[in-house]
């Protein structure tokens, strides 16, 4: 059976030699992310998920001061940050990355007029993020846009809430860098089909 969005979830790849060279303006860059975020399922249609998009100065400042300065303190040794600066270099050449966000104020508000259901909320949120992630990354990949998702939450979760004025019913989820493609993925591996599915019934 073939299927196009197959192919298209096949594209979708992290890409971490990622380039300014990107056709499409930001305005249309940020189209096509606030539709993906908005067509992206939502369990009780809660729609928790935020997403900040940073360009420019914004994302230089995002990778080069808030995330760096950051780990800096994790790695103070300079001969061993090395590795870690070539990463974050890498991420602030992208074109712009997206900051994903769950509200917490809408889970409260889900646990209190859904009693019944109050414990599994956090994890239907956590499931939404991960759809809308996936939504935007691949809605990029259809473009010819690669991405890698990031995660530096929540160490960095103080400073990007002060710099930014990010609400602080916000909780930072995942980072995603998205850019021209300037080196192809590498292989990838897929672990046994018999050990990730089985099939009942005909």
């Amino acid at each position: 059976m073939d299927s196009k969005f197959l192919d298209l979830m096949g594209n979708r790849r992290s890409i971490y030699a990622l380039g300014e060279n990107v056709s499409a303006t930001n305005e249309e860059l940020i189209s096509l992310i606030e539709n993906a975020v908005r067509q992206a399922p939502t369990s009780f249609n809660a729609q928790s998920t935020r997403a900040v998009i940073l360009f420019g100065e914004a994302k230089d400042y995002f990778w080069n001061t808030i995330v760096t300065d950051r780990l800096k303190q994790e790695v103070p040794d300079e001969e061993a940050f090395k590795g870690t600066q070539a990463r974050m270099d890498g991420f602030a050449a992208a074109k712009g990355t997206v900051l994903f966000f769950i509200d917490e104020a809408v889970i409260k508000f889900q646990q209190e007029n859904f009693p019944i259901f109050a414990d599994a909320f956090p994890g239907f949120a956590e499931t939404e993020q991960g759809m809308a992630q996936f939504a935007v990354w691949t809605a990029l990949a259809e473009q010819n846009i690669g991405g890698n998702l990031q995660h530096y939450n929540p160490i960095i979760d103080a400073a990007v809430t002060e710099h930014f004025d990010i609400p602080a019913e916000w909780t930072l989820r995942a980072e995603l860098n998205f850019g021209s493609i300037e080196a192809p993925a590498g292989e990838k591996d897929f672990m046994a089909d018999d050990q990730r599915f089985k099939v009942f019934g005909n």
